[in-house]
This record gives C-alpha cells, structure tokens and sequence, in this order.
C-alpha cells in the first residue's frame, strides 16, 4: 500500500442515505479496477437502506454493465444524464449546431485530440486509431465509428468530450474557454474536457436525486477527486476527497479518504457504517 492518509474515524456514525461515487481516480484504482471488496459492501449498504450512486463522466451503457444492477441511481455523463431502475430521472442536452461547432473549433486547433459525441443512444467518434480508441473504450461502451462527426443524426447530445494527449487545461485555455458561459466547460481529467449545458454538474444532479428520495443533505456522502466532481461535494453534508485528489478538491472537503489506490472509498464507507 502507498503511504498516505489512513481511513477516517467518524463519532457520532453520520445517518447516511444516499453515497455518490465518482469513477475514475476515486472508486477504481489507476488501472481502473475495481477491489473486490466494494461488492459486499454494496449489498450491506443496499441491507441498510442506503442508495449508492455511481457518479461520473462514463456513459450511463458503461456504469450499468459494470454494476449490473437496477437498484443503484446511475449519474452518468457528469450530470447530463440520470437513470434509476431502468428508467430516465432527468437529462439535459446541448443543441446540435454548439455541438458542431465545438466539434470543428477542436478540429481547427492543430493540437493531438480526439473528439467524441456523446448521445443518450450511443457515443460516436470520427478518429479512429488505436491511441486514441484505447482512451475511449473504458468509458464508452456503446460506440460507433462515423465519418464525420458532424453528420450524426437521430440521437440527443449529452455533451461533447475531447481527449487531448498533451493537456486538458491547455486545450481549454486555448479552444475551449470561449464556449464557456452559454455552455459548461468543465476539466474532468488531466486529458479530458467536457462541454455540457451550462445547467449540467454532478452537483445539480445529485440535489435532484435527493429530492427524488427524500434525503436530505447531511444523510448524503459522496467522494471526489477532480474538478467536476466539486458541485457534487458540495450538494453533500459528508464530503470526502480521495488523498490522490486535486487540491481545489481537497480543499472545500470536510474529509480526507485514503487514495483510489488504497480502496479509500470502501475503508471510509465501512467507518463510516461502524464496520
């Protein structure tokens, strides 16, 4: 194990309800596995009437298959995108023509990208090597191949990701940030950017879920490691960064979990039940 902070202590136990998870760099380790030890632990929370709620950028096809289960809340699409039992919550698209036009700015930038298009029926790309496609395939389960990006039809637009091999801050100082303001742009990985409607955060998402099952802030926990994940520690009353986290994250979390890597999410989430 890394050395790094070890598991919080929690007295009185918080009257937890709901637990959101981000994915990548909090509940699955660096190379995105997840411990085994988190699926006992999801059918003792699921015993204890606490509803789990993975959160994340991933396609909501992505996070269903890996848990394989209905009786989770999926926030998928960093917000775009919320599912419970099977069926829509909510869902919040960004018109084609924004689409289109982000799509062709990236295109125009000379930087070392890749562009997908993210539809509540599937999620396309236009570039097509395997560099590329191995970043994409973790996350994107149902995904077409297309000539042209802009030419995508019959399908609603979540958001627009792009992948830049170098930055995602740069490629957002330099291309993005003027989308920002009648869209959301948000820096959700050290690769990754993502432009949503600007009503769109995992935060938003989130309060909304708990409006849907009565619960209130201070019965929510949810953890974190990256920038799109601060709305969604800040909507809940137990907010916990990952010690792997960014430090704008770390800083406006009221606790501190072991890193991905040290199954920071399961340790904590066991303290916390008195386990």
């Amino acid at each position: 194990m890394m050395e790094g902070v070890i598991a919080p202590t929690f007295d009185p136990l918080p009257d937890l309800r709901l637990v959101a998870i981000d994915m990548d760099g909090t509940l699955l380790d660096d190379d995105k596995r997840l411990d085994p030890s988190f699926w006992p632990l999801l059918d003792e929370l699921h015993d204890r009437g606490v509803v789990v709620c993975p959160a994340s950028g991933r396609q909501y096809a992505t996070l269903r298959a890996q848990f394989d289960r209905d009786d989770l809340v999926y926030i998928a699409e960093n917000g775009a995108y919320v599912v419970h039992e099977g069926r829509e919550v909510s869902s919040r698209t960004i018109d084609r023509a924004t689409a289109n036009d982000v799509v062709r700015a990236v295109r125009a930038a000379g930087r070392d990208t890749g562009t997908v298009l993210c539809g509540k029926r599937s999620a396309y790309v236009e570039r097509t090597d395997e560099a590329f496609l191995e970043q994409v395939r973790p996350y994107y389960r149902l995904l077409e191949l297309v000539d042209d990006l802009t030419d995508v039809r019959d399908d609603d637009v979540l958001k627009v990701a792009v992948y830049d091999f170098a930055s995602s801050q740069e490629l957002t100082d330099a291309v993005l940030g003027r989308f920002d303001g009648p869209q959301r742009v948000v820096v959700s990985g050290e690769h990754w950017v993502d432009v949503m409607d600007p009503e769109v955060d995992k935060g938003l998402a989130l309060r909304a879920v708990q409006d849907v099952l009565g619960v209130t802030r201070e019965q929510t926990m949810a953890f974190g490691d990256y920038h799109n994940d601060l709305g969604m520690l800040e909507a809940a009353g137990w907010s916990v960064a990952m010690d792997n986290a960014h430090p704008d994250v770390r800083a406006v979390a009221r606790v501190v979990a072991p890193t991905n890597n040290d199954n920071g999410v399961v340790r904590t989430l066991r303290a916390a039940l008195g386990l």
